[in-house]
């Protein structure tokens, strides 16, 4: 019964918080830092995202076939690849070093 709760409960809150996205003034929108904060924000998310996927298993922190791959997509885009060839090289960067038993 716990599992509705929190079905319940989450979808109350996705109601609520686009709810209160509706009520924010259109002046408040168009501050410069409110639009720079709404453009730099999911980049942010995202980094963080991919570190945490990268970097840890349950609450340890590892250095593995993932940090390989991310280091290898890394070099990709400092060399300015084209996306498909960053993932590319990502992909086998890290079923290489996985291959090789890291």
């Amino acid at each position: 019964m716990s599992i509705w709760i929190a079905i319940g409960a989450t979808a109350v809150g996705c109601y609520l918080v686009k709810l209160v996205g509706l009520l924010v003034p259109a002046d408040t929108l168009e501050r410069p830092l409110v639009q720079r904060l709404a453009a730099l924000l999911p980049v942010a998310l995202l980094a963080a995202l991919t570190a945490q996927q990268t970097f840890s298993t349950g609450q340890s922190l590892v250095l593995d076939a993932r940090f390989a791959g991310v280091g290898a997509a890394a070099l990709a885009l400092l060399l300015r690849a084209p996306f498909l060839v960053v993932v590319g090289v990502a992909v086998a960067v890290t079923a290489g070093v996985r291959a090789l038993g890291g």
